[in-house]
């Protein structure tokens, strides 16, 4: 009598390995499919925890380069504070008599501690960080255009080039509200 053998127990085929089997695991999971979103989640816990990054990315046109002006100037302006805090008190308010360095110099840490988040948002694709780096730079120049305006107020408009540093103020602080209402809208594939 022929007696049927049955496979060796390390022959046996493992569900986890059979395709239809895995298939199944992540449709009960919901794992795979697409959610109301339109996203395909890899994994459970990319499911539930979100994904942020949305490839691929589109920004506004001209951001980046706005990134890089940004980030460029925020430096060098830090920079120059640092070492050289008469001429950029001349260029900003039109004396070039400071009566301490300091707070030039303090002006300039400030700067440079602009300038890394400048630098930041520049090499990311999340809109939150930009839009606060954005939002920063907003920040920034309404202060730099009111204390600007009423040391210049004071002074009576001593210098042309105070008047043009509070110009590009006022023209930077517009890119930047117009870039950060771009940034906050869905864009459409």
């Amino acid at each position: 009598m022929a007696t049927a053998k049955s496979p060796c127990p390390l022959l046996k085929k493992h569900s986890q390995t059979d395709l239809l089997s895995r298939l199944k695991t992540r449709k009960i999971l919901g794992v795979g499919g697409e959610d109301d979103d339109g996203e395909i989640h890899r994994s459970k816990i990319s499911q539930v925890l979100g994904n942020e990054q949305k490839f691929p990315v589109r920004h506004p046109f001209g951001l980046r380069e706005c990134q890089a002006v940004s980030a460029i100037v925020f430096t060098s302006m830090g920079i120059m504070a640092l070492g050289f805090p008469e001429p950029l008190s001349a260029m900003m308010f039109g004396d070039g008599d400071l009566e301490s360095p300091l707070v030039m110099r303090m002006y300039g840490g400030t700067l440079i501690s602009l300038s890394l988040s400048c630098w930041n948002a520049l090499y990311t694709a999340d809109r939150s960080i930009i839009r606060w780096s954005l939002l920063t730079q907003i920040c920034y120049f309404t202060l730099q255009i009111l204390v600007m305006g009423l040391g210049l107020w004071e002074h009576g408009f001593p210098s042309l080039e105070a008047f043009v540093v509070l110009l590009v103020c006022f023209i930077c602080l517009c890119i930047s509200v117009l870039y950060y209402c771009k940034i906050g809208r869905k864009w459409k594939k």
